[in-house]
């Protein structure tokens, strides 16, 4: 051996260092995917939530009667979602809260609330 060589060249001294670092950084990469996936699902079911309160929220308007407005406000949540509706004054509140499902503490509770004047009310002088 010439002095000018190193003295690992040809003994493959580095052949599992690219197999060790893949190892440590699929795993990585992995859980990065699968928490980007599990933000995307709960991003779509709080807009579905805040559209399932609108759409109750609208129906209560119209004066529809309740089991109607549940059932609108169902239709559009996301599934397991439960829908409450209540009247104060002129303005109907619906809510709709729906569990995300989650790893340990990433499980959470959506939730958004619509409010709607009631057609009875309008042009009514108190």
């Amino acid at each position: 051996m010439r002095s000018s060589e190193a003295p690992w060249r040809g003994r493959g001294g580095d052949r599992g260092v690219v197999t060790a670092e893949a190892a440590m950084v699929l795993p990585v990469l992995v859980t990065f995917v699968l928490a980007l996936v599990w933000a995307l699902v709960a991003a779509s079911d709080q807009i579905r939530c805040v559209d399932a309160a609108r759409a109750g929220a609208r129906a209560a308007a119209r004066s529809e009667p309740e089991d109607a407005v549940r059932s609108a406000a169902r239709a559009a949540a996301p599934g397991g979602a439960r829908v409450a509706v209540e009247r104060a004054g002129g303005l109907w509140r619906v809510r709709v809260e729906a569990p995300t499902p989650g790893p340990g503490s990433l499980g959470l509770t959506l939730s958004a609330e619509a409010v709607a004047s009631a057609e009875d009310t309008v042009g009514v002088e108190p």
